[in-house]
């Protein structure tokens, strides 16, 4: 298997103007990186894993984040614009897409040589998800430019840590593409 993608969080909460959390006009700009990437990646045989923020209206973290991507609810759907990319859909209730879900599972199946994670938050979900697939020993690369956030410095920091403590390859779809 050569790589699996995993599409952290594109979801309507946090990509549509009017939900709690979403994350900005700025963060929009991604999106034509992300299909890029997805279209490389899937005619070179990679698998797409959507990485979804799933939770329950009682879920505590809406002690810390106001209320967002209710299981089904539209801002817990994937944009609109990543609908002709195939992929299978992995929901997840905290911020890193290994916690009590089943993609460790799945990724030993696949045996993939690399993990590519792209999506939002970059300081959040990006990089919690990044960490369990660095220190489960996984070859991972996360393009700058299909990565975004709330914050410009959050951002900034989350790609120098990913790069530099946890060991994750940063760089453009472009670039991390011909290397």
């Amino acid at each position: 298997m050569p790589n699996v993608v995993l599409v952290v969080d594109m979801l309507r909460g946090f990509l549509e103007e009017g939900y709690n959390l979403y994350c900005g006009d700025d963060a929009r700009k991604i999106i034509p990186n992300v299909q890029a990437l997805l279209k490389r990646e899937l005619s070179q045989g990679s698998k797409i894993f959507y990485i979804c923020d799933t939770h329950l209206s009682d879920d505590l973290e809406f002690q810390m984040f106001p209320v967002h991507c209710i299981d089904g609810t539209p801002e817990s759907e994937v944009i609109p614009e990543l609908d002709s990319y195939p992929g299978e859909r992995i929901s997840k209730q905290r911020y890193s897409g290994f916690y009590n879900t089943n993609l460790e599972q799945r990724l030993q199946v696949l045996e993939p040589e690399k993990i590519i994670v792209c999506g939002v938050c970059t300081d959040i979900c990006v990089m919690h998800t990044t960490a369990d697939a660095r220190n489960r020993d996984y070859q991972v690369d996360v393009p700058s430019d299909a990565v975004a956030t709330f914050d410009t410095n959050a951002h900034a920091w989350a790609l120098q840590h990913m790069e530099h403590i946890l060991g994750a390859r940063v760089g453009t779809v472009q670039l991390l593409a011909s290397n």
